[in-house]
């Protein structure tokens, strides 16, 4: 064998040597792997995050927090801690910075009842409170609660039949409305089990627009006002109404995140107008579905062949009885049936 073949071979050798040993040095360093599926445990306190993205404004309820593990460099102490925080404390603040889905709550996001500026950080960009008076009754037994909404009923009496029975009736004038508080409370009564304690109150602050704070204004000197719990379900279905029907215009083309913010801003809108009603025929039979005329026995009547004095015909005077002819001799008008004399 001559010199070149023994070298190649030998520098062959050396190659594959040099391969096996750093491939042993990877193997030796590399981390052991781990099962498919297998948590990864995470070496931290247990912090409070948010189970959902909770904009500005959200009253916080049990469902919208949980404790979750955390890296414990990356704990700050604004964070809420499991030791030494109880949820009770928490339920019934409001949100006011926006906090991610997931990621931990800090104490200044959060406004307690009574803090300074607690309602402002309520309600929405634009929005009013304003407080109704309700009874048990009229509030749905006591089970509407803050982040509920509901519709409002406008019941009332309307006077000025010809036999003196007024129309009675009811009507849903206003629909969607969030409830910020009952009786300066902003959060579920819980008893020692966790339970929810259902308890009467006397008011109840809602979430609507400047106009309808207005309308709420002049309804309760009309009639009384009365609540209607609406079901979570309702506001999708009115939205797919309202998008179907060309009322709301989704744009093209737009962020699916930016549209699904937008549909809810848009199911979230408190709405008036185009509401039902009802009246005392639509419940019994000796009641009557609306106001009828003055009788015509009432009625200023127009006689025979005697002029009429300036405003007497016109909207005030009676409604003669077959045809008549309207004789002008100067200022004077007189009214002449057919086949009378003048």
């Amino acid at each position: 064998m001559d010199g070149r073949k023994i070298f190649l071979l030998v520098g062959a050798l050396l190659v594959a040597g040099i391969t096996a040993f750093m491939a042993r040095n990877l193997m030796s360093g590399a981390p052991a792997p781990t099962a498919a599926g297998q948590p990864v445990v995470i070496d931290g306190p247990e912090v409070l995050v948010a189970t959902k993205a909770l904009p500005v404004g959200t009253i916080i309820d049990q469902t919208a927090l949980k404790f979750q593990p955390w890296p414990k460099e990356l704990v700050e102490n604004a964070y809420f801690l499991r030791q030494g925080t109880d949820l009770k404390n928490v339920v019934g603040t409001v949100v006011r910075f926006a906090i991610p889905a997931g990621q931990p709550v800090t104490q200044g996001a959060l406004v307690k009842p009574g803090d300074r500026g607690f309602l402002a950080a309520a309600l929405g960009a634009g929005m009013r409170a304003v407080t109704v008076p309700v009874s048990a009754q009229s509030s749905v037994a006591g089970f509407v609660f803050p982040g509920d909404r509901v519709d409002l009923l406008l019941t009332q009496s309307v006077s000025g039949g010809g036999d003196g029975a007024p129309l009675k009736t009811t009507e849903t004038f206003l629909r969607n409305l969030r409830v910020l508080a009952t009786d300066q409370k902003t959060d579920k009564a819980t008893d020692d089990q966790g339970k929810t304690v259902v308890n009467a109150y006397s008011t109840v602050t809602l979430e609507v627009t400047p106009q309808i704070a207005e309308r709420i204004s002049v309804a309760q000197t009309v009639g009384t006002l009365s609540l209607s719990l609406r079901s979570i379900a309702d506001n999708a279905g009115e939205l797919e109404e309202a998008i179907a029907s060309g009322e709301v215009n989704v744009p093209e083309g737009t962020d699916p995140k930016d549209e699904k913010a937008m549909l809810a801003r848009v199911a979230a809108r408190p709405t008036e107008g185009k509401g039902s009603f009802s009246t005392g025929a639509d419940v019994s039979r000796f009641q009557r579905s609306s106001v009828p005329g003055k009788p015509q026995a009432d009625r200023p009547m127009m006689t025979p062949g005697v002029p009429v004095t300036p405003g007497t015909f016109g909207a005030t005077a009676g409604v003669p009885v077959g045809p008549v002819v309207r004789v002008s001799r100067g200022n004077n008008v007189t009214v002449v049936p057919v086949g009378g004399k003048n």
